[in-house]
């Protein structure tokens, strides 16, 4: 499954997507809020301004994605694969990442303490 076609079917009105494969998918800018991308690989995709507002990413794969600036508020993350992953100025307000994996090549935003958010250095 490629970028277009999940922003096609998404605008059609469906949600559901678990377990997609969409490595290095440009998804920058894309308007998804609520979509379920429980365990999809999403590895090196590009995110970046990405509205995901609500949607269930956990289990996800997110290694060395870029999700600068992309808002991420109440998102499902637990569990999900972030090493490597850039997210300097998403938002995260009310993000779960209770489980999620991050390394010492993660970037998050400044001030953001993941130790505290319950996520599993590895």
């Amino acid at each position: 499954m490629d970028a277009e076609t999940i922003k096609r079917r998404y605008a059609a009105g469906e949600r559901y997507f678990p377990a997609a494969n969409l490595i290095r998918a440009k998804l920058i800018g894309a308007y998804l809020p609520g979509i379920n991308l429980w365990g999809a690989d999403l590895s090196g995709a590009n995110l970046a301004r990405a509205k995901l507002w609500g949607a269930d990413l956990s289990r996800a794969n997110l290694a060395n994605a870029n999700l600068t600036r992309a808002n991420l508020s109440g998102v499902k993350l637990n569990e999900a694969n972030l090493r490597g992953a850039k997210l300097n100025f998403a938002k995260l307000y009310g993000a779960d990442l209770t489980g999620a994996y991050y390394d010492e090549s993660t970037r998050f935003a400044r001030g953001f303490d993941p130790v505290s958010r319950n996520m599993q250095k590895f």
